[in-house]
């Protein structure tokens, strides 16, 4: 698979020589596809891309040809390819979810939620976990308008719910919004409740319009022992509470987990596929990103 034919060894790969090559291959294999000069040419940049990383090369033969483009052409990182490879393979991404993904920075953001679950799980369940959630969360299939309130953001990304489980991640099964919990005669609501397949628990997620508070932490917490008390079966684990927000303090929000018990994260949100400036400088370039051809 990675040997250099001989006419090449000897001609090199001009235009003329690969135009030739593709004639030639095209006429020998009437019944086959994708020797065009311009899949040739991906070819050996797909050779010579993975000839010097064995590790990769046997992953790389588990993904579809047109996965491995939209990687050859939008990440340049050989530990990011993998990472996408390894998602691809574990979420059964299309070339166009997959595309997105890269085009979104997931794996900068995947794991990177400020959260307690290393200090209130034990490892390597703390790990799992941890790689449940992500910060920022983009929301970018969703148009609100400048005056949004929190009932409208949920509202959209329920009317976009397939959008929103792929951005939430593999795991994620919706039970329901505005979930209603009792306590005597009060009511509470819990804005989206989901189940995490993989965790086994309940996770509640409360969506915010406007900068984290501490109090967000204490509210959370309440919801979350109501929860384990009362719709946690006993075969299941301890809920997980996320709150998303606009935007985040992280010291405030690290003094506003400190002590708590219950598992919880706190995440930002972004309307738009515009990535903070922290991640500007890790992603694809927009010239490389036209260059991924979409299914």
């Amino acid at each position: 698979m990675y040997g250099v034919p001989r006419s090449q060894k000897t001609q090199g790969w001009g235009l003329a020589v690969v135009e030739r090559l593709s004639v030639d291959l095209r006429r020998d294999f009437p019944d086959m596809q994708g020797f065009s000069p311009r899949n040739l040419w991906d070819m050996r940049r797909f050779r010579d891309e993975y000839q010097n990383y064995p590790k990769l090369r046997g992953l790389v033969a588990e993904i579809p040809w047109g996965q491995n483009l939209t990687l050859l052409n939008s990440v340049k990182s050989m530990a990011q390819r993998e990472w996408y490879i390894r998602q691809t393979l574990e979420n059964g991404w299309s070339r166009t979810v997959l595309v997105h993904q890269i085009e979104s920075g997931l794996c900068e953001r995947q794991g990177k939620a400020a959260t307690n679950f290393r200090r209130t799980l034990p490892e390597p369940q703390s790990d799992l976990a941890q790689e449940i959630v992500k910060d920022p969360y983009t929301f970018d299939f969703l148009t609100l308008t400048k005056g949004a309130r929190e009932r409208e953001l949920e509202r959209g990304l329920l009317d976009h719910i397939r959008n929103f489980l792929i951005e939430l991640g593999l795991g994620f099964c919706f039970v329901g919004s505005q979930y209603r919990l009792t306590l005597k005669d009060k009511e509470y609501f819990i804005d989206l409740l989901f189940f995490h397949r993989h965790l086994k628990c309940l996770v509640a997620l409360e969506l915010k319009m406007t900068d984290f508070l501490p109090e967000y932490a204490g509210k959370m917490n309440f919801y979350l022992n109501l929860l384990d008390d009362q719709v946690r079966l006993p075969d299941e684990n301890p809920s997980i509470g996320i709150i998303l927000c606009k935007s985040k303090d992280s010291l405030e929000v690290e003094y506003a987990l400190r002590g708590v018990n219950k598992l919880m994260s706190v995440a930002q949100y972004i309307l738009s596929r515009k990535l903070p400036k922290q991640f500007a400088g890790e992603l694809p370039s927009p010239e490389q990103l036209k260059r991924s051809l979409l299914k």
